[in-house]
């Protein structure tokens, strides 16, 4: 039945969501980070990126995680003479991560996996409805 197939690409939609989600969470934990030792670096910002699946056992194709990988932009610097990361020109290495763009990103994920929730529950109000016309 399609109705099981669409189930099962929400479902993936949902897993990926829920990495997406957990991936931004982490970059906002550490978006006020600093490098630990001068020259060193801080936190990098984190990204996911995802791909096509085909599942040739059910002849469906479904979403996946592709990677987790890092954001190759360059970090900030604040003036910070008195930290110990400090370099000799007294500055220090921030996180590249950007709260706002994290925020917006997890609002984004969030819409998405509400979505494939929605559809999931239209998907089993249908298989229910069938077998409400079945029995009768």
């Amino acid at each position: 039945m399609d109705l099981f197939k669409s189930m099962m690409i929400s479902a993936s939609g949902m897993r990926a969501q829920s990495v997406r989600m957990r991936v931004i969470s982490e970059n906002l934990a550490n978006a006020d980070s600093t490098a630990a030792t001068p020259g060193g670096d801080p936190y990098r910002r984190k990204t996911v990126t995802f791909k096509d699946h085909l599942d040739q056992a059910n002849d469906v194709s479904t979403v996946e995680v592709g990677r987790v990988g890092v954001d190759r932009t360059p970090f900030g610097r604040e003036y910070n003479p008195g930290h110990p990361a400090a370099d000799a020109d007294g500055y220090v290495k921030t996180s590249n991560v950007n709260s706002l763009v994290e925020l917006m990103d997890m609002r984004q994920a969030q819409r998405s996996y509400e979505a494939n929730v929605t559809a999931i529950d239209t998907a089993k109000a249908m298989m229910m409805r069938t077998i409400d016309l079945l029995k009768s």
